[in-house]
């Protein structure tokens, strides 16, 4: 039997994921998709994030961490809660009021938001029942609700927190290049940073440790391999930047 939904509030999730391949800083949606059954005229066509309403037998993380499976799969993956939406006007977009018709929703719902970190390669896309897809940050589709706006509160919250703490190693694959996390950091901050500067700077780290390997399976000469301790890094944490960009 399922557990009772508290219908005016709710949670909606951020996912970033980061591709190394196009070097690009990502959002996970979910095509929203509503046409008339008596016409078929198309009323509603776009994409939102991933949210449900809490249960009561839930706490707010929990529902965080339910989502995020139900849309990925996936367990055990960084996640913040940074901020409640409650704006009376949120959901009152002409198009969301025909959605919500169609959905068990309260109009003055308010919603807390989350965000995880994660590798693209990580979710399986092509077994996803949510129609889920990846789309650049900086070149988001058409939205419903208020979501635009939760996406890039998440990501300036990201910006800033990127600064203090080593969640970039988040997006990264266990074992990544020293260009691959100054690609990160350039794809979150949205600037170009003095590559040997970085460079210095990161290997000084001691919870930046050099491995016995090298890249596999790349044209050009392969690059020394490397992975973070967050045992070493809980050690040696001091309240300050973690680089200096």
């Amino acid at each position: 039997m399922e557990s009772e939904k508290i219908l005016n509030i709710s949670v909606d999730c951020v996912v970033f994921g980061y591709d190394t391949n196009t070097k690009s800083l990502n959002v996970l949606l979910i095509k929203r998709y509503l046409a008339s059954k008596t016409t078929n005229e198309v009323l509603v066509d776009d994409f939102v994030l991933t949210g449900y309403h809490v249960y009561k037998t839930e706490t707010l993380d929990d529902t965080a961490t339910r989502v995020l499976k139900e849309l990925t799969g996936l367990t055990g993956q960084y996640k913040k809660q940074f901020k409640a939406f409650g704006d009376p006007d949120r959901l009152l977009h002409p198009k969301d009021i025909i959605w919500i018709e169609n959905a068990e929703f309260n109009l003055r719902t308010t919603t807390i938001a989350y965000y995880f970190l994660l590798n693209t390669e990580d979710v399986d896309l092509e077994t996803n029942k949510n129609d889920a897809r990846w789309f650049p940050v900086n070149n988001l589709p058409e939205l419903g609700f208020d979501h635009e706006q939760i996406i890039l509160e998440a990501y300036e919250d990201l910006k800033v927190k990127c600064l203090s703490e080593p969640i970039i190693f988040e997006l990264l694959p266990d074992k990544f290049t020293i260009n691959e996390v100054q690609d990160v950091y350039q794809s979150i901050l949205g600037i170009e940073i003095d590559n040997r500067n970085f460079r210095r700077k990161l290997i000084n780290k001691k919870y930046i440790i050099a491995l016995d390997e090298k890249q596999v399976g790349v044209s050009k000469k392969p690059a020394q391999l490397y992975m973070f301790s967050r045992e070493v890094y809980d050690k040696v944490f001091q309240k300050n930047y973690l680089i200096s960009i």
